[in-house]
């Protein structure tokens, strides 16, 4: 069992130089052989070395998950969305990384995500693909975002083009993946009650009996328990309505205004270990981006437009088996939706400028997904909204690129707006997602159960405009 705190700053110390050697030559087996040597011996580790040694035997098995496929596995897959594909291109692609594959044991393992990655990369790849609904959702958010603008500006409120949504989300258990009679403890995302969500209604779970999280718990959820049954899938669901609005402000630089340092202002501008790192490179990149510029609201548009011109977007393995996420995003000029966030508030904070993480879903009604941002707080406007990822997206229509910097549409679910906090109960063991949560988290008495012995769906059941906020 293990501290339920979730303080990972044992991240801070690192691995030592044998286990880290064995790691990057993908020996992976007497990597742990050595970790257990070592937690096993006479000497007394410091209780820092000794939680990141433990952690890693658990954060090998999750990387092994996310590299799981084999270099035919992986050809089998492209060839599906490229028919006419050939072993040559497959090995070339491969070569020049374009393919992410870690070498384990001796084979060749292919990262799970790879085909989104190499379709963003190359754009010959994109053209032989299988059609899909790319071109319609960019339709529907541009023709959106355009009216928000209009809306905003004609009437002068805040929150404009509130939509209501009604969404069901199922965990489902597979079976045997604990021992018969075993009680299986789950936790479902729900939807925060915020300025952005005013209206939130639970319609109906399955099993009847749950816990439901305060409405305004950093990490919201609803809770159940159910008990396993021999051969049989496992299921858990919830039901919801609630109506969420679209924000547009236009802020005039000139009247931002210093900060009261308070409490407030100290907590969003500090480390959070240990992904909100203030690393020597992270301090000489946000001193590099904000030299010069006193104003809170300028120096956040100068992270934000390098982070959007710079860090191309790419899905990453899972955040728990990344050691600083802020780090990872600055080194490698790449990242998804929330390795770009984390690294726009890390910036922000190391600037002076106060910043949270939010996060849920992505809610258009076409494709649903996962989905993270950001916000910052400038007097006197209060807290903004950031989408480094969307803003990228972006880059070259300048209207939306800046849409994204202290805006926000309404195909939105937010049920985070805390990075690394207690559940409702609190789990016991180490979580899948160490970081944030959109998809769940579930374990039993004998620990926690990762994703590959559990599925989960979302769906949009109804999604209607409304003439005003419920």
């Amino acid at each position: 069992m293990h501290d339920n705190s979730l303080d990972a700053g044992f991240l801070v110390a690192g691995l030592p130089d044998l286990v880290r050697r064995l790691e990057e030559k993908g020996l992976f087996k007497e990597a742990v052989n050595v970790i257990n040597r070592l937690l096993a011996g006479e000497r007394v580790l410091p209780k820092v070395l000794r939680s990141r040694l433990e952690w890693e035997l658990e954060r090998i098995k999750r990387i092994e998950w996310d590299y799981f496929l084999s270099k035919e596995d992986a050809f089998k897959l492209l060839k599906e969305q490229i028919p006419d594909l050939t072993i040559s291109e497959f090995e070339e692609w491969l070569g020049e990384g374009l393919i992410e594959n870690l070498e384990i044991e001796g084979e060749i393992r292919v990262f799970r995500n790879f085909l989104p990655n190499l379709v963003r990369e190359r754009s010959e790849v994109r053209s032989r693909l299988k059609a899909g609904d790319d071109s319609r959702i960019a339709r529907m958010l541009c023709e959106h975002l355009d009216t928000v603008v209009h809306m905003a500006t004609v009437s002068g409120a805040r929150l404009v083009e509130p939509v209501r949504n009604r969404v069901s989300m199922v965990l489902r258990v597979k079976p045997d993946a604990v021992p018969e009679g075993e009680t299986v403890r789950v936790w479902i995302p729900f939807p925060q009650r915020n300025e952005l969500q005013p209206f939130v209604r639970l319609v109906s779970t399955m099993p009847e009996n749950y816990l439901l999280a305060p409405e305004n718990s950093p990490q919201r959820t609803i809770y159940f328990e159910g008990n396993s049954v021999k051969g049989r899938e496992l299921e858990f669901s919830v039901e919801y309505e609630y109506t969420v609005n679209a924000s547009y402000v236009e802020v005039n630089p000139e009247k931002i205004s210093p900060y009261v340092e308070d409490g407030s202002y100290r907590r969003f501008t500090s480390e959070f270990l240990p992904h909100v790192a203030f690393t020597p490179y992270l301090r000489r990149l946000a001193d590099e981006l904000v030299s010069g510029e006193s104003n809170p609201y300028l120096k956040a548009w100068r992270i934000y437009d390098w982070i959007t011109g710079n860090v191309s977007y790419a899905l990453v393995p899972e955040y728990s088996t990344i050691e600083c996420i802020s780090d990872y995003a600055a080194r490698n000029l790449r990242g998804d939706c929330g390795v770009q966030a984390l690294l726009f508030i890390t910036l922000c904070r190391i600037s002076g400028v106060p910043a949270r993480w939010q996060s849920g879903w992505y809610l258009n009604p076409i494709r649903p997904s996962p989905h993270d941002w950001a916000q910052f707080y400038v007097e006197p406007y209060g807290w903004l909204y950031a989408d480094p990822s969307f803003g990228g997206r972006f880059r070259k229509v300048e209207k939306y690129h800046r849409f994204y910097f202290g805006n926000i549409d309404h195909y939105r679910l937010v049920t985070n707006t805390d990075l690394s906090v207690n559940l409702t109960p609190p789990k016991k063991y180490f979580r899948s997602d160490t970081v944030d949560n959109q998809r769940g988290e579930v374990e039993w008495k004998g620990g926690n159960l990762y994703y590959d012995k559990w599925t989960y769906e979302l769906k949009i059941l109804a999604h209607e405009k409304i003439s005003k906020t419920a």
